[in-house]
């Protein structure tokens, strides 16, 4: 089954990206067909990655999240999940073409890995790697949509604080919802990421002999938890809304992504060691070739 996952990923990144087209053309135009036609691809594109995580099972013989290209599906599979839900629960169609992006980012980094199907190493044969790596996809997954959240929420702001407001920033949801739902979002992921790194030192403990490590990926979870953990205190003790909160949820998930994709090929430690054997001068020679494409396909 290996065969299928090139075509089965390809075709979730196609359905994104023509639905982030659909949902940019619904900002134009203003067309309601528009919007219905990015929610059915977006839901196409989610069931599409599904499909994979199933094939990758099938292939592997255990829930796939034991090396970052399986990580990243579930990654992006979380995002895109939590986004079908807000559009649905709130109407917020707008969220899509925030979104997006960063899925459709994380699906051309993961074009760059190794898919190939190894033996599993002795470090993670554990029950923990479950509950370790699962709890950080739903972490991680609020943080992204919290993060797109939050700038929709600062270009709204800084459009109406300059009363120019366009067509985009017109059809975005009121700041007071964007407020409120980025930090409900924040709210829900950060018992997730406190449980990662909670049952990431059980894990060390079982696979390394020791609770704490200072292992880069350790120490910048850390810095994550300590980013939201911050937004929480500052919310809650001091009354912070709006600007300055959007502005340090952008700043978490930058942790976020540091702490996920930066720290497994700039920072070296025991984590890295497990990570997939791609550099970063191979993924910037991959993105030189796909965006050029990509604009080929929409010019």
């Amino acid at each position: 089954m290996e065969h299928l996952q090139t075509p089965i990923m390809t075709a979730t990144f196609v359905a994104y990206i023509f639905a982030l087209l659909a949902y940019a053309l619904c900002f134009v135009t203003s067309k309601d067909y528009f919007k219905t036609a990015g929610r059915f691809l977006t839901i196409a594109g989610f069931g599409l990655n599904t499909l994979l995580l199933v094939v990758r099972t099938i292939m592997t013989g255990i829930i796939p999240i034991t090396n970052l290209f399986e990580f990243g599906l579930f990654f992006v599979w979380a995002i895109v999940g939590l986004l079908i839900v807000i559009e649905f629960k709130f109407d917020m169609w707008s969220a899509g073409i925030f979104v997006l992006p960063i899925a459709i980012a994380l699906l051309i980094w993961l074009f760059t890995l190794d898919t190939s199907v190894r033996p599993l190493m002795p470090a993670l044969r554990s029950h923990w790697l479950y509950s370790h790596v699962l709890t950080a996809v739903i972490a991680y997954g609020a943080f992204a949509v919290s993060c797109a959240l939050s700038i929709m929420y600062l270009l709204k702001e800084r459009a109406l604080s300059k009363n120019r407001e366009n067509a985009l920033t017109k059809n975005l949801p009121s700041l007071e919802l964007l407020d409120n739902l980025s930090y409900k979002v924040i709210f829900i992921g950060m018992p997730f990421l406190t449980m990662v790194i909670v049952t990431g030192a059980i894990w060390a403990e079982y696979a390394w002999g020791t609770w704490w490590s200072w292992d880069p990926k350790e120490t910048w979870s850390l810095i994550t938890w300590f980013v939201y953990a911050a937004y929480l205190h500052l919310r809650f003790m001091k009354g912070w809304k709006g600007k300055r909160t959007a502005i340090l949820s952008v700043v978490g998930f930058a942790a976020v992504l540091f702490t996920f994709i930066g720290v497994s090929y700039l920072l070296p430690g025991l984590h890295s060691r497990y990570a997939s054997q791609v550099s970063l001068p191979m993924i910037l020679e991959y993105i030189s070739y796909v965006f050029p494409g990509l604009y080929n396909i929409f010019a």
